[in-house]
C-alpha cells in the first residue's frame, strides 16, 4: 500500500509547495498584460464585449477565462492571481499523467516537479497570469486525451481549439494534434471530426461577436493589425531576441534544462522509448513553435515549451533511476521501489539512485535558492520592482485609486501609455479603444490613423481625468516612430488640463473647468 501510495504522496506535496509558494505572491501587482486581461474580463462580467470599448490583437479566449475567474474569485489582485494558482496547480497534474504514461511513474513525478519549478520562475512570466499559461493548461489536456483515448478527436479538437482562443499562438498545438492522428493512420471520418472540433470555439466565437456588432473590430485587431504586426522585425533582430531569453532562461535553471537535455539522448537512445521519441521531439518542436510567431521571443512566450522541456527532464530522471538497478531488479521500477531499498546483498545501486534523485531535487530547488528573496521574503511591491523594474504597475493602484474616489462609475477616463490595469482597478472606462500605445509607435503601416484615433477619441469623449505615463517602457517609441501624438498631447494639456497629482512617473490631469 505504502508503495503504490508513495508517487500520489509525492505529488501531493509538489502541488503543496507550489500552491504555498504562490499563495505568497497572490499580492503582486498586475504587469500590464494581466492588467489588459483583467480589465477586458471585467467589461465582459458588465454585458460589454471584447473589442468595443477595449481593443487589443489577442484572441478573447483569455479575457473570458479572467471573467470566469474574477466572477468565482473577486476583481482583485489576489483573485486573478488565485486562478493562475488553480490553472498552474491543474498544469502540473496534466504534466504528471503525460510524463506517467510516456514513460513511467518516476518520469511523471519528476516532470511534475521539474514543470512545477520552471513556471514559476520570472524569468519567463510565470508568477504573471499570462496568456501562455492558459494555452498550456488546454493543449496538455488535449494531448493527454489524444494518449489516453487512442482515435479519440472530438474532444482533444476542441480542447486544441480552446486553446488557439486563448492566444493565436496555440495554433501550434492544433498542428501537433492533427500530425499525431496522421501518423496514426486515422481514418478521414476521424481527421475531419478533429478540424471540425478545432475549429468550432472560433467559429462560435466569431459568431457570438457578430451578433455583439463587434466583428469588424475584432477582424481588425485579431487578423488584419495582427498580421502587419508580426511581419515588422527582421529575422536578424529575431534571432538576437531568441539567443538573449533563453540566456536568461537557461540561467535560471540551468541544471533543469541540461537534464532535459540528457532526457532527449535518452528517449533515442534506449531501446524502450525510440517508440515515444519521435512524440517527445515532436512535442518539443511544436511548443517551440509557438513562441516563433512575431519573432520577438519574450519571456512568457515559452511557458507553453516548458511541460516538453519538464517530460524530457522526467525520461532522464526515469532512466537514471533504472540504469542502475541490478539486473535482477525490473527496469520499469517505480518511483516507490527506488526508495523502498534493495537486498542487504547490494545496497550500492540504492544509493546510486539516492544521488540521482537529490541530485534532481537540487536542480529542481535551485531557482527557488537563488531567487529565495522574491520567493519567501520580499514585500509585493519590492517583487514586483525586482521583476519589472521601474514598469510603474504598483504606480497605477495609487493612481487608480485617486481615480476612483474623485470620479462617478460613469466617468470616463484616458491612460496615455500601456497600462490598462489602470481602468481595471479604477474600475473606469477607457475613453478610447486604445489600451495600449504601443501599435502607435511600431513602424506598420496603421500607426498614424491609430494616432489619429486615440486624438479624436479624446477631444471628442474629453474625460474627466487623463493619465500620462512618462516611462519608455509603456510607448516603446523608435527613432522612426511618428510624433504627432506627443505635440498634440503638449498643446491639448495646456489649454484643457491642469496637473492634479503625480506618482513618480506618472502624471494626472484633471480637465479644466
Amino acid at each position: 500500500m505504502v508503495r503504490r501510495l508513495t508517487p500520489q504522496i509525492a505529488l501531493a506535496l509538489i502541488l503543496l509547495a507550489t500552491a504555498l509558494i504562490r499563495i505568497r505572491l497572490l499580492p503582486i501587482p498586475l504587469e500590464r498584460d494581466e492588467g489588459e486581461y483583467a480589465y477586458a474580463g471585467q467589461l465582459i462580467l458588465q454585458g460589454i464585449p471584447p473589442y468595443s470599448v477595449a481593443s487589443n490583437m489577442k484572441l478573447p479566449g483569455t479575457y473570458a477565462a479572467h471573467a470566469v475567474i474574477m466572477a468565482i474569485f473577486g476583481q482583485t489582485i489576489a483573485g486573478i492571481h488565485f486562478g493562475l494558482l488553480l490553472v498552474n496547480e491543474i498544469t502540473i497534474l496534466l504534466v504528471y499523467f503525460l510524463g506517467k504514461r510516456l514513460f513511467g511513474d518516476i518520469a511523471g513525478i519528476a516532470a511534475a516537479a521539474a514543470y512545477a519549478s520552471l513556471s514559476l520562475s520570472p524569468d519567463v512570466g510565470g508568477t504573471a497570469s499570462h496568456a501562455t499559461h492558459f494555452v498550456t493548461l488546454f493543449a496538455l489536456a488535449a494531448t493527454v486525451q489524444l494518449l489516453r483515448r487512442p482515435g479519440a478527436a472530438f474532444w482533444p479538437g476542441i480542447l486544441y481549439g480552446l486553446a488557439f482562443l486563448m492566444k493565436q499562438h496555440g495554433v501550434f498545438f492544433m498542428l501537433f494534434g492533427a500530425l499525431y492522428l496522421v501518423r496514426h493512420r486515422s481514418t478521414l471520418r476521424t481527421l475531419a471530426t478533429f478540424a471540425g472540433a478545432a475549429i468550432l470555439p472560433y467559429a462560435l466565437t466569431c459568431l457570438i461577436l457578430w451578433h455583439a456588432g463587434v466583428f469588424p473590430n475584432f477582424w481588425f485587431w485579431t487578423v488584419t493589425y495582427a498580421r502587419a504586426y508580426a511581419a515588422r522585425v527582421p529575422l536578424s533582430t529575431g534571432v538576437a531576441y531568441l539567443r538573449s531569453t533563453i540566456q536568461d532562461i537557461w540561467a535560471a535553471s540551468p541544471a533543469l534544462w541540461a537534464i532535459a537535455a540528457l532526457g532527449l539522448f535518452r528517449v533515442f537512445w534506449m531501446r524502450e522509448t525510440r517508440p515515444r521519441a519521435a512524440f517527445a521531439l515532436a512535442f518539443l518542436a511544436f511548443s517551440f513553435a509557438t513562441a516563433c510567431p512575431g519573432l520577438l521571443f519574450r519571456e512568457h512566450y515559452f511557458i507553453p515549451m516548458l511541460p516538453a522541456v519538464a517530460l524530457l527532464a522526467g525520461a532522464a530522471v526515469q532512466w537514471g533511476g533504472q540504469s542502475w538497478l541490478p539486473p535482477t531488479f525490473s527496469r520499469r521500477a517505480s518511483f516507490a521501489d527506488a526508495a523502498g531499498g534493495v537486498p542487504t546483498r547490494d545496497r550500492s545501486p540504492l544509493a546510486r539512485n539516492l544521488l540521482a534523485y537529490c541530485v534532481f531535487a537540487a536542480a529542481v530547488a535551485y531557482p527557488f535558492f537563488a531567487e529565495r528573496q522574491v520567493y519567501f521574503s520580499m514585500t509585493p511591491v519590492q517583487v514586483a520592482r525586482e521583476i519589472w523594474g521601474d514598469n510603474p504597475f504598483p504606480e497605477a493602484i495609487s493612481a487608480a485609486c485617486y481615480i476612483r474616489q474623485r470620479t462617478s462609475p460613469d466617468t470616463p477616463i484616458a491612460v496615455l501609455g500601456s497600462e490598462p490595469e489602470i481602468y481595471f482597478y479604477a474600475h473606469r472606462h477607457s475613453a478610447t479603444p486604445y489600451i495600449y500605445m504601443y501599435g502607435l509607435m511600431e513602424p506598420q503601416p496603421y500607426a498614424l490613423k491609430m494616432q489619429n484615433d486615440v486624438i479624436r477619441d479624446i477631444e471628442t469623449t474629453r474625460p474627466e481625468y487623463i493619465v500620462d505615463v512618462d516611462v519608455s517602457t509603456s510607448w516603446l517609441m523608435r527613432d522612426n516612430s511618428d510624433t504627432r501624438i506627443f505635440d498634440w498631447w503638449d498643446d491639448y494639456q495646456t489649454r484643457h488640463y491642469e496637473l492634479a497629482k503625480s506618482i513618480n512617473d506618472l502624471s494626472i490631469y484633471k480637465r479644466k473647468p
